[in-house]
């Protein structure tokens, strides 16, 4: 049995939304250090605010300022800060209620150790030196156990500002360790020697490339390692003008699924060797390997007759 892979894996993308009027005043105050709750018909202060109440769906609209010091109802310590959370040192994440406000805010607490940590901690908040409109203009929540005169220096801001904020751009960032299984890795195994090998189904008899350890159709775990391939049938296909900026492949090119000869299920793969306008469905394309790949770069035509479409129908 070959070693089960496992590798690091990052998924990351910068993720781009504009604000309706509640969030972009909410966001805006945060650049202006003033802090936003939006009431509901039945008098509650939402914080963060939305912009439908979560129990009617009703739309809200009435901004109220709320203080910067509240309470802290919920807490964990986080000993072992990750890249990009709010602190490089150990701190708490913490639920605080701010004072005005009828929910809790979740934002980190700076604090010398959990043992200085406890739900009715008074708190407040900590601004950040530069500011733009993001959740990140609070840098932290601290201890704080003076004499709250919060509320006394509150504006009764309506949320109306000259510039608002009214888009945010969120990275988005998943790291995570992926192992492909038994199926799979011997695979990729395979495809690191320029063979491609899928399991067939001991009821149903089909074969499935790439292999999952199991038969998609009668959930029968498979074992039986069957070749297919190298040469394969285009079943359908699309032609990509964006360009990735991962990838060094010139727009427009054509990604296609293609049914290996002797598989049951088409996996997909980009079609070179022929100008993008003239691939088309039943061309029929072979792997092209680079010096030192572990799977082919892209499948070339064979110049073979194109293949007859009840021959790959089941595939589409």
């Amino acid at each position: 049995m070959p070693e089960v892979l496992k590798a690091p894996l990052v998924v990351e993308f910068p993720f781009t939304r504009s604000l309706g009027p509640v969030q972009s005043a909410f966001l805006t105050g945060l650049r202006e250090r003033v802090l936003l709750g939006v009431k509901t018909g039945d008098g509650r202060t939402l914080v963060p605010p939305v912009e439908y109440d979560p129990v009617t769906a009703e739309e809200l609209h009435d901004l109220v300022e709320v203080a910067p010091t509240g309470t802290v109802t919920t807490w964990v310590w986080n000993h072992a800060p990750r890249r990009g959370q709010p602190l490089d040192t150990p701190f708490a994440w913490v639920l605080v209620r701010l004072d005005g406000a009828d929910t809790a805010l979740l934002h980190a607490l700076d604090a010398s150790g959990p043992d200085a940590v406890h739900s009715g901690l008074r708190v407040r908040v900590r601004w950040a030196a530069e500011r733009s409109g993001a959740i990140t203009d609070i840098a932290c929540f601290e201890p704080y156990d003076s004499v709250d005169e919060a509320a006394a220096r509150l504006t009764g801001h309506d949320g109306q500002f000259a510039d608002p904020v009214t888009g945010i751009v969120a990275p988005a960032r998943l790291d995570y360790v992926y192992s492909p299984g038994r199926a799979q890795s011997a695979y990729l195994e395979a495809l690191a020697e320029q063979r491609t090998v899928g399991e067939r189904c001991s009821s149903c008899r089909k074969v499935y490339v790439p292999p999952r350890g199991a038969c998609p159709t009668c959930g029968v775990a498979t074992s039986e390692a069957v070749e297919v391939g190298p040469r394969g049938t285009v079943t359908t296909y699309c032609i990509v003008n964006i360009k990735a900026k991962n990838l060094d492949i010139e727009v427009p090119y054509v990604y296609a699924h293609i049914a290996l000869d002797g598989a049951d299920l088409a996996l997909h793969g980009r079609i070179g060797g022929i100008p993008y306008d003239q691939v088309r469905m039943g061309l029929r394309v072979e792997p092209v390997w680079t010096d030192g790949g572990r799977h082919p770069d892209h499948y070339r035509p064979t110049g073979e007759p194109d293949a007859d479409y009840e021959t790959y129908k089941e595939s589409l």
